[in-house]
């Protein structure tokens, strides 16, 4: 977008983007602060993030109204990371964090390569329920330690643990609590989960992170918190002063850091982006105006954002789909709302930071508590069931393998799974990256896509990239009525790219759908054809 463009739409829509980054940026303040203390960065530099992600980044972003910023996703391989790159180095955490922002750096300029590029398509790939699998086990494993910090349990004794054994000492944690201390966390889950379940529209205005932060700090100073310590415990957070230096460190490019570099570059290229992208595709679902993100230019844009944030202290950014999704809801009409975001942050921790800094461990826990809860609520079990029980399998297989492996094999066993459940089902391994698809023009000038064999996450790519090369307003005809196989991703991407299609003025008809067999009620079930079928039933 030039420069006049951007100019002009703040002209057309300032006051409702200035209302938006406003309310936007009352929610960002206390996620940011938790987010990044669960990540091992001083608190402050979460909120660093946002303002780079809202005041920089906005006029680089391919997108209208996503937010950039920290995200609760990421929390665990940005904490891993700097734990890593501690322990190598005798236990220096500060060391740690500088080692852990070359990486966010070193991936900002591939995320900067891969959007010129223009490789943003590579989402396509990974099959949702996988996709899914691995935020909820993320909310499970931000649960198993913030639970702890959120009842004033010692935290030397969860230094070191894995989440598995977090989740184990939970009942100890429980009956060995901090009253003062669990009581805000308490109270700040309370508000947390009951607020939205408050039918008044003006409650619903308020965020309830800020009313947790708000009356954290009440409760803060009604306990003389500030003044004594509990049982070796540090309730307060300690903040940090938002300084812009460069603490970034490249030594993690060569010698005995170089394995933890390239696993946690790995890590924070593919999942960072892939989080990033999928929540631009969700948001353009989301946008009452009905525009389409370019998704190679934000991730260009989200890797500039992460080569400023890294340099300066701050975390891997994104677009985050919560405070996005806000954004709309609270009117944002274009990224003048991110900009103006961004700007109240800076305001916010130059006046409040005195005030910022009486904010409890508990409430910060708390938030991080619920975000996690969101990401692994039972809804998205029983929402996935629904789909069908294939897609819970690879869901639940996803979630068991990250939480107790890592990131990076739990994403890619989920693929293996699907594999693994299409082979059972007799799909040719063939089939597997190369789809039989046949592309003519028909005499009515229509464009008519017949596929044959199967439709599957690992191939609706090479079907994607034949599909953005028809001109906008044609006819598509696809003819899915030989199928053997059309998995629950193939169908549901193929869906979206129909409905964005039709937006832009064209038509797309779905040809032979009535010839294949549901797998469940769903409507993006799996559906099979007779050769499908037969294989299930011997």
């Amino acid at each position: 977008m030039r420069n006049k463009n951007i100019f002009k739409t703040l002209q057309e829509s300032w006051q409702k983007d200035l209302l938006s980054g406003f309310l936007v940026s009352l929610i960002a303040l206390p996620l940011c602060l938790g987010i990044a203390g669960a990540s091992g960065f001083p608190p402050i530099m979460g909120v660093m993030t946002a303002i780079v992600g809202g005041m920089i980044v906005s006029f680089f972003a391919g997108s209208e109204l996503t937010i950039k910023g920290p995200a609760a996703g990421l929390i665990v391989i940005v904490f891993e990371a700097v734990e890593e790159f501690a322990n190598a180095n005798g236990g220096n955490t500060v060391l740690g964090w500088k080692l852990a922002l070359g990486v966010v750096v070193v991936a900002g300029i591939i995320q900067v390569i891969l959007g010129v590029l223009k490789v943003a398509s590579v989402v396509e790939f990974f099959p949702l329920s996988a996709v899914h699998g691995m935020l909820a086990a993320i909310g499970i494993i931000i649960i198993s330690k913030q639970i702890h910090l959120a009842d004033g349990f010692d935290p030397s004794l969860i230094k070191g643990k894995n989440p598995l054994q977090l989740l184990e000492m939970i009942p100890e944690s429980l009956t060995h609590l901090t009253w003062q201390i669990a009581l805000i966390g308490g109270v700040s889950l309370v508000i947390l989960f009951g607020m939205p379940l408050i039918k008044n529209k003006i409650i619903k205005q308020i965020p309830p992170a800020l009313v947790v932060l708000i009356v954290g700090v009440v409760l803060g100073l009604i306990e003389n918190i500030g003044g004594r310590e509990f049982a070796n415990l540090k309730p307060l957070v300690n903040v940090g002063d938002l300084k812009f230096d460069f603490n970034a460190s490249f030594a993690g490019l060569s010698g005995p850091n170089l394995t933890i570099f390239i696993k946690n570059l790995i890590l924070f290229v593919l999942i960072g982006s892939l989080e990033s992208l999928l929540s631009g595709k969700a948001i353009d679902l989301l946008d009452p105006k009905h525009r389409k993100s370019n998704l190679n230019k934000d991730l260009t844009a989200v890797g500039i954002g992460n080569i400023i944030s890294g340099l300066l202290g701050g975390l891997p950014m994104i677009s985050e789909i919560a405070r996005s999704s806000a954004n709309i809801n609270n009117g944002g009409q274009t990224r003048w709302a991110n900009f103006f975001h961004g700007v109240f942050l800076l305001i916010f921790v130059v006046l409040l930071v005195p005030i910022i800094k009486m904010v409890p461990v508990a409430s910060l826990a708390a938030m991080l508590i619920f975000v996690g809860f969101r990401l692994a609520a039972p809804k998205e079990f029983i929402k996935t069931y629904k789909i069908g029980p294939e897609q819970l399998i690879v869901f639940i297989g996803t979630v068991i393998v990250t939480i107790t492996t890592d990131l990076l094999i739990g994403i890619f066993s989920g693929i293996v799974i699907e594999w693994l459940i299409h082979f059972i089902w007799g799909v040719p391994i063939k089939d597997y990256f190369k789809p039989d698809l046949e592309v003519k023009k028909t005499e009515d000038h229509k464009t008519l896509f017949i596929l044959y064999g199967s439709g599957l996450f690992s191939n609706y790519l090479k079907v994607h990239k034949k599909l953005v090369k028809i001109n906008k307003g044609e006819t598509i005809e696809f003819d899915v009525q030989r199928v053997r196989l059309l998995d629950h991703t193939f169908l549901e991407k193929l869906t979206h790219f129909a409905h964005d299609y039709e937006n832009d003025g064209g038509k797309f008809v779905f040809l032979g759908m009535d010839k294949l067999s549901n797998l469940s009620n769903h409507p993006m079930s799996a559906r099979m054809g007779t050769k499908g079928v037969e294989k299930i039933l011997d």
